[in-house]
């Protein structure tokens, strides 16, 4: 059998192009990986160099210093202190628990830290520090920096922290920072990037809260390379942030030392204002607490006996606490009467020790009563009738209106937290609050500072400082920011008849200085520094028939809370006005007891700028007053500083 015959050409020529095609095919895919390689090399280089910093460059938000607060004689209330510390990074770190179990044998860690820093890092941005160790010594921030090659991502760091040299002095003034936590950032709709710093610290309350925007600052920016483990190998550049701005109070250190020594034991306020611009001089609150222990957070045990004080020591009484003002109110429904031409000051009304008003039995606090008397008489003594009798004339509208322009029923504009509107009273207040109409009985009991008519500290001293100037006074807190004067408030007069303002104030001279008064015991015997004031004592129960036939039950036999507070207003010198002061005692039983020898102990302190001399006082007082201002120096804090030493 024959082989076909093979076409040599013809194979060839199917090769040829076989290897055409795949030559064609090679080339091609060389040509396009060549295309690839200069699109990466050469058209992108640029954006994978970046890419390739971004892995050994971080960038690092830096802080800014918190701004200062300053009393107004340049005494620093809140400063920045250097504080170390130790930081991690979880995004240089890697296995953030085998580092953090190295850095423990190389200096001591509370664990509690430690698991709060680990659930710091895993609700934080990657490439934000998070501190696992405050306030550590120099020898263990040394350590750490000679072992940096074995902890990755852990850095020392020397930074700032908040520091109220006073302590409890300004607790309730400056209130205290602390780290943000969740809800800080849940109230915020665009919280800055600062806040996202863990233990990051901001004002929680008091002025530190209520003037935050202005002291926290802007944050900076820095670049710096690390190595392959995450230590930081220099920094390559820095953009330095703002300051937060220095605050100046219109506080004066030594008088709110010594205004917070003399209130020690007592729950108790005072507040003292500038009569002539506002200026709030001291605005104290007992007890009180130590706002250093807030600042990296507060122990369960410490603020659970915080928390567990009957006597409140976190709250701020002078804004927050609001009281039935008793007889101090006595002044406003006077000039609510007089503005009406409804009395004339030799106009008298008599006192058998009660009223009958529709059916009901008002009482006056003196049960035989004051036998009759006229206006400057009833403020005086104190006589509850005269004012029932009044009210009975004005009426609630007029009473609550005149309050108003007094500065009562108002929420003053001051940096302080939980600033309390108080209340004054009107028809329509019941009718929306309660359902219920006004009673005649309703507008009797406000004409003495009781029912629903209620006041802060703050607001009776706003109040006195109007009485004694005729013009409407606002409190100023806040003096200065970044060395610039801040406006003085108000200033305007109040509209009222001059002869009604000098009749209130000849009373409440009276009140203080005529052996009859409520308040002659604390009189001030200096001409100089005479006071002028009105005593105050507010119910916090209902006395019942019962207990009144058979004698009411005295403040010293009733459990603490149960006992009346205990008021005073005054402002000094009469002659010419400088300083107001409202008290308030907390149970305190009786304003002439317990709240007017604070007032003027406190006026006497304002007026002399440090102890007055003995000779402003009683002789009978002045051996007893020697003793209790030595007690009282040796336990303020500038008492025997100059003021060179202060500032």
């Amino acid at each position: 059998m024959k082989r076909p015959r093979v076409d040599i050409e013809a194979n060839h020529r199917l090769i040829t192009r076989r290897a055409a095609i795949l030559g064609g095919v090679q080339l091609a895919f060389v040509g396009a990986l060549a295309a690839r390689m200069q699109f990466l090399q050469v058209d992108q280089a640029d954006q994978f160099r970046l890419l390739a910093e971004e892995n050994r460059i971080n960038m690092r938000i830096i802080p800014p210093s918190r701004g200062e607060v300053f009393d107004r004689n340049g005494v620093p209330l809140a400063r920045n202190a250097p504080s170390y510390r130790i930081v991690v990074v979880r995004e240089d770190a890697g296995d953030v628990a085998d580092v953090l179990e190295r850095l423990g044998k190389v200096v001591a860690l509370d664990p509690e830290e430690v698991d709060r820093a680990m659930a710091e890092m895993k609700r934080s941005a990657p490439f934000l520090p998070v501190t696992v160790a405050d306030e550590v010594t120099w020898e263990d921030l040394s350590r750490v920096s000679v072992n940096a090659p074995a902890l990755p991502g852990v850095t020392p760091e020397v930074g700032l922290s908040r520091v109220y040299p006073f302590g409890s002095d300004y607790a309730h003034v400056l209130g205290y920072v602390g780290p943000v936590s969740d809800y800080d950032l849940e109230r915020l709709d665009d919280p800055d990037q600062l806040l996202r710093i863990p233990r990051f610290q901001i004002g929680k309350v008091g002025v530190e809260a209520k003037a935050e925007d202005l002291l926290r600052g802007k944050g900076g920016a820095k670049r710096v390379e690390v190595n392959a483990t995450g230590r930081v190998m220099r920094e390559l550049d820095r953009r330095e942030g703002t300051a937060g701005s220095d605050l100046q109070l219109t506080i004066d250190s030594k008088l709110q030392s010594y205004v917070q020594a003399r209130l020690s034991g007592e729950s108790a306020s005072t507040v003292v204002m500038d009569c002539t611009n506002g200026d709030l001089l001291a605005i104290s609150s007992a007890p009180t607490y130590d706002p250093n222990l807030f600042v990296r957070g507060i122990s369960t045990r410490d603020y659970a006996s915080l928390t567990e004080n009957k006597y409140r020591p976190l709250a701020s009484k002078t804004v927050q606490g609001i009281y039935p003002p008793g007889s101090t109110f006595k002044m406003i429904t006077a000039m609510a009467a007089l503005e009406e031409g409804l009395i004339g000051p030799d106009d008298t009304v008599y006192c058998p020790g009660h009223l009958e008003v529709s059916g009901r039995r008002f009482h006056c606090w003196k049960r035989a009563g004051h036998g009759s008397v006229n206006l400057q008489n009833s403020l005086k003594q104190s006589c509850d009738v005269y004012y029932y009798d009044l009210a009975v004339k004005v009426g609630i509208e007029k009473i609550s209106a005149m309050a108003n322009r007094f500065g009562l029923g108002i929420r003053h504009d001051v940096p302080m937290s939980a600033v309390a509107a108080g209340l004054t009273p009107t028809k329509d207040w019941k009718l929306r609050t309660h359902g219920d109409d006004w009673r005649v009985g309703d507008t009797v009991n406000a004409s003495i500072g009781q029912g629903y008519m209620l006041a802060s500290p703050l607001q009776l001293a706003v109040m006195a400082a109007r009485l004694a100037s005729g013009n409407e006074v606002k409190p100023r807190l806040i003096k200065s920011v970044d060395g610039i004067e801040q406006p003085e408030l108000g200033g305007e007069s109040l509209g009222l008849n001059e002869n009604n303002l000098r009749k209130m104030r000849r009373a409440m001279f009276d009140t203080v200085n005529d052996r009859r008064g409520t308040a002659y015991g604390s009189r001030i015997i200096d001409d100089a520094m005479r006071m002028a004031g009105k005593t105050g004592t507010s119910q916090v129960r209902n006395i019942t028939a019962a207990e009144r036939a058979r004698g009411v039950t005295r403040n010293a036999d009733l459990p603490w809370e149960r006992r009346d507070h205990a008021l005073f207003v005054n402002y000094a010198p009469y002659d010419n006005p400088k300083y107001a002061v409202a008290v308030v005692v907390e149970h305190g039983g009786g304003g002439s007891r317990a709240a007017a020898p604070i007032a003027r102990d406190v006026t006497l302190q304002a007026l002399a700028g440090g102890d007055p001399p003995l000779e402003a006082y009683p002789t009978k007082d002045r051996e007893r007053i020697r003793e209790q201002q030595e007690k009282l120096r040796a336990i303020q804090p500038l008492a025997n500083i100059t003021g060179k030493d202060q500032a």
